[in-house]
C-alpha cells in the first residue's frame, strides 16, 4: 500500500490490494467476525483492525505478507505454536506463498480479544 493511503473502512483497504490479497484479507475480517462476537470494524493506524471498546487486532496487507498486530503474549502454548510466524517484535508475518492459517488466525483473534480487548 502507499504509505499516503489512508482508508476510511476496511473495504476502502481491501480494494487497494490485489484480488489475491483481496481474498485473503476478506477471510481473515470474516473469520475475526465469526470467533469474537461482538467485534466490530475499525480503521486504526492506517489498517483494518477490530475493538471490543478497545482495539485489539490490527491486520494489513504488505509487499510480501499479511500481518497481525498486537503481539500475543498469552496463553504460551499458543505463543509458542505461532514462533515460526513471528518477527522480532512479536507481530505475525504470514507470507503470501504459503497457505493462510485460518485454525490458527481465528485462535490468535480470540486470545488477542481476551488480551487486550475491554467491553464497555
Amino acid at each position: 500500500m502507499p504509505s499516503s493511503f489512508a482508508p476510511k473502512d476496511h473495504e476502502s483497504f481491501f480494494q487497494a490490494a490485489s484480488p489475491e490479497v483481496r481474498l485473503r484479507l476478506e477471510a481473515i475480517q470474516a473469520l475475526v467476525e465469526r470467533k469474537v462476537h461482538g467485534a466490530e470494524r475499525c480503521v486504526s493506524y492506517g489498517m483494518p483492525a477490530f475493538r471490543l471498546g478497545k482495539v485489539f487486532f490490527y491486520f494489513a496487507a504488505f509487499k510480501k505478507h499479511i500481518g497481525i498486530y498486537p503481539p500475543l503474549r498469552e496463553p504460551d502454548a499458543l505463543v509458542d505454536e505461532l514462533a515460526a510466524f513471528r518477527g522480532p517484535k512479536g507481530n505475525l508475518s504470514f507470507p503470501y506463498g504459503e497457505p493462510l492459517p485460518l485454525e490458527l488466525i481465528g485462535r490468535v483473534a480470540e486470545a488477542l480479544a481476551n488480551q487486550y480487548g475491554r467491553t464497555v
